[in-house]
């Protein structure tokens, strides 16, 4: 009886040799340009908290109207910014704590009906330190508000960004490797880091704070260094920042936030802008 022996050759795929997944690209604008932004290629959008879900400017009744608007878009509205109006101080003398947390709990209940899941945290005017106020102590009641803040965001299902903001916008925490070092102090999964191209060029920061970052890296924004200009206009090579992205396997999007000179017009050239640079990366 003959017997036959079969040899199987099994050739296995290594485990994580699965290609990344390209990122999808998304700008800061307002909703109501929603077709605008969908036409143009753009999957998913930032708007601003003050003009949507804060209590100090929208009542419960506008809303309800805003919210029907959100939900009838043609664009996912994935987060909001401007998260603290400039007059609501972070630090100094005049911080009202209460103040703060009635704010930020309802921004967050607004964001949950809303289906958003980010706020990022820049807001410049009311995080700057006043001066002749000891910068030690501001950093210190910063850290406080930011450990208070982020299980009310857990709560509500929403993530904070946390943004670097360049001289010239604040006077407290201008680089990324500023913002990792505060990110990790505070340490609640709900607080965690922007990576902003735009702030990291304005301050001459180079992409490897990137890679130190890793796993608090959450979310991604940029615009050209000249003018804050959309993507295209100065032709800005953002590659370098993106391949440490993408060696940190960055699963989040990448967020044009710029100055638009004509938005009609530059939109959809930013948009492949962005595209044809993520995909040399890839």
């Amino acid at each position: 009886m003959l017997r036959l022996v079969f040899i199987i050759v099994l050739i296995a795929i290594p485990i994580g040799a699965q290609a990344q997944k390209m990122w999808e690209i998304g700008v800061v604008g307002e909703i109501e340009k929603d077709s605008l932004f969908h036409s143009a290629g753009f999957t998913c959008l930032i708007d601003n908290a003050g003009r949507l879900f804060s209590p100090k400017n929208v009542s419960d009744e506008q809303f309800e109207s805003k919210l029907a608007m959100i939900k009838a878009s043609k664009i996912t509205l994935m987060g909001v910014n401007v998260f603290m109006p400039g007059d609501m101080k972070l630090v100094g003398p005049a911080v009202d704590e209460q103040r703060i947390l009635a704010h930020a709990t309802t921004v967050f209940k607004r964001c949950k009906a809303a289906g958003v899941k980010m706020v990022v945290w820049g807001s410049g005017g009311a995080r700057r330190i006043p001066d002749g106020f000891d910068p030690a102590t501001a950093r210190n009641q910063f850290i406080d508000i930011a450990r208070k803040v982020a299980p009310i965001a857990k709560k509500y299902g929403v993530v904070l960004a946390f943004e670097s903001l360049n001289s010239t916008e604040t006077n407290f925490i201008n680089t990324a490797e500023q913002a990792l070092q505060l990110v990790q102090e505070v340490d609640h999964r709900s607080f965690r880091l922007n990576i902003d191209f735009y702030h990291m060029l304005m301050e001459g920061e180079g992409p490897a704070i990137i890679e130190k970052a890793g796993k608090y890296v959450v979310h991604c924004e940029l615009a050209e260094k000249e003018g804050r200009s959309a993507p295209g206009v100065h032709h800005q090579d953002f590659v370098p920042y993106f391949q440490m992205m993408k060696k940190i396997k960055y699963k989040g999007k990448v967020i044009i936030e710029c100055q638009w000179k004509d938005v009609d017009q530059q939109a959809a050239t930013a948009y492949k802008e962005i595209e044809k640079q993520i995909k040399a990366v890839f």
